[in-house]
């Protein structure tokens, strides 16, 4: 008789739990402008609803399918030149806020980065599948740093460095985990500090939100708004919080707060004890992602869990360590709360591939 497969429980109710919480706090983060807009109904909160029943499909079709079939290699290379095609082309959109990532159909936007985040990891799986002997040669290094600078430089012209860097450490962490040799390990960070900062100050705007990060006091009313405004709502929320849906710096104080700096209205409105409950569902799916690889039957199952899982902990890190102050301003969104329908669905459908390695264990 067939073995009957079965996914992890436990992981599948903390994504299931993190989507939920996202749209509740869509909701409540998003009420002040969503009442502007249009009194009658939540716009946010309906196109959130709708990208979380695409994503939910998504997920059900990636645990389903046996994720085998990002083995072959005809599928791989050809989801990978799909999207170069697609960040090629979003740079020919038409620009907001002096930034092309998004193509708009319908009423509907669709960020190319976000799919772009979906198809690396299979990429690198395979290849470090294919070469696990060859990890520290060329036959395995020069693709897998081709497509990363790649894809990473296509998204620095949109321009879109949180993202390119994501992908880039998301990266690091798969080959680290494959057996990369230290001292490609050690060159790699001591390269990529004269290239960050190259980065930086090529773009003033980017110098600009170091300078705010480093002295966020100096210029408080100006460019240090965001990040002040940011860490007055972690604050005012103290221990448990002001209570769901009574923020006070969503009434046009705190920038973005249902999409870039929804974790600072879940501390304000829930306190010290809903986000360290956030913290929780975000370890239990780390930690089952982690053991989802570990029991996965091959070595392609195992670093396509360990991958994705090492992308969802690193982008809710960032979006924490930002709305903290630990790190420069950047609209990184928190994976299954933040705002975003392409972002949803493709946290959706990174869970869903976790999911499906897992049944396997």
């Amino acid at each position: 008789m067939a073995k009957k497969l079965a996914f992890d429980k436990m992981l599948f109710t903390s994504v299931v739990a993190l989507a939920s919480f996202g749209l509740v706090m869509v909701y409540s983060a998003s009420a002040a402008i969503a009442r502007d807009l249009d009194p009658a109904i939540n716009p946010f909160l309906v196109k959130q609803t709708l990208a979380a029943g695409v994503g939910l499909i998504f997920m059900a079709t990636a645990m389903h399918i046996d994720y085998q079939i990002l083995r072959r290699k005809w599928l791989v290379y050809a989801l990978l030149g799909g999207i170069v095609v697609l960040l090629v082309a979003v740079l020919f959109s038409p620009a907001v806020n002096n930034a092309r990532r998004w193509f708009f159909l319908g009423g509907i936007s669709v960020q190319p980065s976000e799919l772009a985040k979906l198809v690396l990891i299979p990429f690198l799986a395979y290849q470090i599948d294919r070469k696990w002997d060859r990890i520290n040669q060329a036959q395995c290094l020069v693709p897998c740093l081709a497509i990363v600078g790649l894809l990473a430089g296509l998204l620095l012209l949109e321009p879109d460095m949180g993202t390119a860097v994501l992908l880039m450490t998301t990266a690091a962490v798969m080959l680290f985990l494959a057996g990369l040799a230290w001292r490609y390990v050690v060159t790699a960070f001591a390269l990529s500090i004269p290239m960050l900062y190259l980065l930086v100050t090529m773009a003033p705007y980017r110098a600009r939100r170091l300078g705010t990060f480093l002295r966020p006091d100096d210029d408080p009313l100006g460019s240090g708004f965001q990040i002040s405004q940011s860490l007055i709502a972690v604050g005012s929320g103290g221990f448990s919080g002001l209570g769901l849906g009574q923020s006070l710096q969503k009434l046009y104080y705190l920038p973005h707060p249902h999409s870039d700096f929804v974790f600072s209205i879940v501390c304000e409105e829930l306190g010290m004890i809903g986000a360290l409950c956030l913290l929780a569902l975000f370890g239990a799916l780390i930690a089952r992602g982690i053991r989802a690889g570990l029991r996965a039957p091959d070595r392609f199952g195992a670093f396509l869990a360990w991958g994705f899982t090492a992308l969802l902990g690193i982008q809710a890190l960032t979006h924490i360590s930002v709305s903290l102050s630990l790190l420069p301003t950047k609209g990184i969104p928190l994976p299954f709360v933040s705002y975003g329908g392409s972002s949803l669905v493709s946290t959706l459908t990174a869970a869903g591939v976790i999911l499906n390695v897992s049944q396997h264990g």
